[in-house]
């Protein structure tokens, strides 16, 4: 989201287009000079420098005072840097143009996979005219009954609701209320059959899953934090005594989740350690039987995923299997030396594993693009699942017992859609489609490989208006992730269809730390490893170059949260690369991120500071601490807010200083800084708007983008 070149693109602009355009950047740059210097300039950050001692090497931070977010000397300092980024992007000619078009292809119908529960389904949906979703039940054949709608529930409408789960008989809903982007969640009950709610509320927190007892006398929820924990909640008591039933000894960087079988026999417990699981522990209990909770495996440093069919325990795992294979354990005779393999390892990587009319369906990823192939319980391979194109399944909602699951797919140029496909018959027909304003017949995907710094070969995904000429100098904003074994395939965004649809070029670029190849991959891209990452994404922007689609004065490049941190080492790597940088929610000062919010669960991925080894490769890329006074920056846009209660918005904060004192060039730094902007979803669709236009305004001001004339 960035940077400036006074050149016309896209297709068909004729020269009274030029003409006209042309006048009116000159009109803004005038306008820009009108005003006085003082509002031109960044606000003066003061520096406070504390020293820290790593392991005998000193380092200085300037900016730690701005880690406080709530001290009066912070909050006026985010007032000054919100007045000084909003009198910039208000200045642009074309920014209620721009906006009229980003609400065209925002402010659309929406819909989520349904749940389907005793031939009831459960999904929430949005009308264009609403700002949030609202939570829905179709009975069979019936119409679209109301049964959360939070849009009322709050002025702003910066209120949302979850699915957080329902009961087998789907008579009794639970669904979380957040507020804003924040993690944490209220945890509310319904009857379904009378709309009235139960007198029952869990508390504000970061609840990782709800699970309802088939009687409906009470709820097992997992819980995060500092003490991750397992409860049981029995209807019609008080939260504040709830029964702990697994947790003890685990701390902040596990992640502890529980579910029930269908029908409620089985308890399964998962034990994520970090973010990414690269271990994971797994325990059962018969709670018809009433035993206790035995561990199915617990001391093996691999991923595991469990999921229950009659008495088996499905298995997705990496344990000997980089990209993944399918074990079947019985819980009621669970030793290891009894697991089955029931499907290996092959080629593709398995993605994700669900449960339907006892059948496995199993969605590959070959490529950076989902594949769905069906086997029987015994993993005889039956059929595959046709998928429209290139692209992603989000989400296969299904049941072990029932006959009917539901899916969700997308790609660049495919807005998302679901899918009702009939298991027992292996059909399927459409049941929603998001209608999006624009022509996709004009647009197309590539994929394509580039060779990284090391030999390695690397694909990316090209979006682009067919017949493009590759003139070298195409406006190109790519974008990438590249951690947490994160499969990064393709999906519909608005800011990809504003880009491309005016003349540019978008592009993903599937970076190592990702699970696009399997756990080597993922392995390839952490820790010690973490440079890769860097290097691909550095390796992807000079084939771009090298293949005549852009130049280093078009080109820009957006990350979000690990994705952050990655256009964040980019930009402190090579500055000469990039015209404009959007940074969104992102870790910056990698020596102290750690200490902050929920980032004990990513020490696994990226290590720690504390550890000597450790602390020199996080020095190594950390941005904050690799920004050099007198460089000739690009233009940078930082976005975050006080609703991230995931990446803690001190990073942003601090880096934008740490920029806006060093860089030599007269590009700008700018804080965008939203009090209710969170790492979650949840903002209605008017500030989310607001986000968009914001992001994609700065980047075509930075690369002289001009809108197409005749969008709306």
């Amino acid at each position: 989201m960035r940077q400036v070149s006074f050149r016309i693109q896209g297709t068909g602009v004729g020269s009274q287009a030029v003409a006209l355009t042309l006048a009116a950047v000159g009109i803004w740059a005038c306008g820009l000079r009108a005003q006085s210097s003082q509002e031109l300039r960044a606000p003066m950050t003061r520096t406070e420098p504390v020293k820290d001692n790593y392991n005998g090497v000193e380092v200085i931070d300037p900016y730690r005072w701005l880690e406080d977010q709530h001290s009066p000397a912070t909050r006026a300092w985010i007032d000054a840097q919100n007045k000084h980024t909003q009198a910039l992007l208000d200045a642009w000619p074309q920014r209620e143009q721009l906006k009229q078009r980003a609400t065209a292809l925002m402010k659309i119908d929406t819909i989520d996979v349904p749940t389907e529960r005793n031939g009831r389904l459960f999904f929430i949906k949005r009308r264009a005219d609403q700002d949030q979703g609202v939570l829905f039940v179709r009975n069979s054949g019936g119409a679209d009954e109301v049964l959360i709608d939070p849009n009322p529930m709050s002025a702003d409408h910066t209120v949302s609701v979850l699915f957080d789960g329902v009961s087998d008989d789907g008579t009794l809903l639970a669904y979380g209320l957040r507020h804003g982007g924040e993690d944490e969640t209220t945890v509310h009950l319904l009857d379904v059959d009378k709309r009235t709610p139960l007198p029952d509320v869990l508390p504000k927190a970061n609840y990782f899953d709800i699970a309802i007892k088939p009687d409906k006398s009470g709820l097992y929820y997992s819980r995060g934090g500092n003490a991750p924990r397992i409860f049981y909640h029995a209807f019609g008591t008080d939260p504040a005594h709830d029964q702990l039933v697994f947790g003890e000894g685990y701390g902040a960087d596990k992640i502890i989740i529980a579910d029930l079988s269908e029908g409620g026999r089985y308890l399964v417990i998962h034990v994520l350690h970090g973010s990414a699981a690269d271990k994971t522990e797994i325990y059962a209990q018969d709670l018809q039987a009433h035993g206790p909770i035995k561990p199915i495996v617990n001391d093996v440093p691999a991923r595991f995923f469990g999921q229950v069919g009659g008495d088996t325990l499905y298995v997705q795992t990496n344990w000997k299997a980089p990209k993944n294979r399918i074990l079947a354990i019985n819980l009621q005779n669970p030793a290891r030396e009894n697991w089955k393999d029931l499907i290996p390892e092959s080629p593709a990587v398995i993605d994700s594993l669900a449960l339907a009319h006892g059948e496995l369906v199993v969605i590959y990823n070959e490529n950076a693009s989902s594949r769905i192939r069906v086997f029987n319980a015994e993993g005889k391979h039956l059929r595959d699942v046709p998928l429209p194109a290139i692209g992603s399944v989000a989400g296969f909602n299904s049941r072990w017992a029932g006959d009917q699951a539901f899916y969700g797919y997308t790609s660049f140029h495919v807005p998302f859609l679901v899918q009702r496909y009939e298991v027992t018959e292996g059909k399927q027909e459409m049941w929603a489609q998001v209608k999006v304003p624009i022509d996709m017949e004009k647009l197309e995907v590539k994929q394509v490989w580039f060779t990284s710094k090391d030999g390695t070969r690397v694909p990316m995904f090209l979006l682009g208006q067919k017949g493009m000429k590759l003139d070298g100098a195409r406006p190109t904003l790519m974008t990438g992730y590249g951690g947490f074994n994160y499969i990064d395939s393709p999906y519909y965004s608005p800011t990809a269809a504003l880009w491309v649809e005016n003349g540019g070029v978008f592009v993903e670029a599937n970076l190592r730390g990702g699970g696009e190849f399997g756990e080597a991959w993922h392995q390839a891209g952490m820790m010690e490893k973490k440079q890769n990452v860097f290097d691909d994404f550095l390796g992807a922007a000079e084939w771009l170059i090298a293949n005549h689609y852009t130049n280093p004065s078009q080109l820009a490049i957006m990350g979000s949260s690990n994705g952050g941190l990655l256009v964040g080492a980019a930009l402190t790597q090579r500055p000469d690369l990039f015209r404009a940088v959007v940074c969104s929610h992102p870790l910056l000062d990698m020596l102290r991120y750690e200490k902050f919010m929920e980032a004990q669960y990513w020490v696994s991925e990226y290590g720690t500071a504390e550890n000597p080894a450790q602390f020199k490769y996080l020095a190594a890329y950390s941005p904050y601490q690799n920004v050099k006074r007198g460089v000739n920056y690009p233009a940078v846009l930082l976005m975050t807010g006080d609703g991230d209660t995931r990446v803690d918005p001190l990073h942003a904060r601090k880096m934008t200083a740490q920029l806006q004192a060093a860089t030599a060039s007269d590009r700008p730094v700018l804080l965008r800084y939203d009090i209710q902007a969170g790492h979650s979803a949840g903002l209605p669709i008017s500030k989310r708007i607001d986000q968009l236009v914001d992001s994609e305004e700065f980047l075509m001001w930075q690369l002289g983008v001009h809108l197409t004339p005749g969008k709306p």
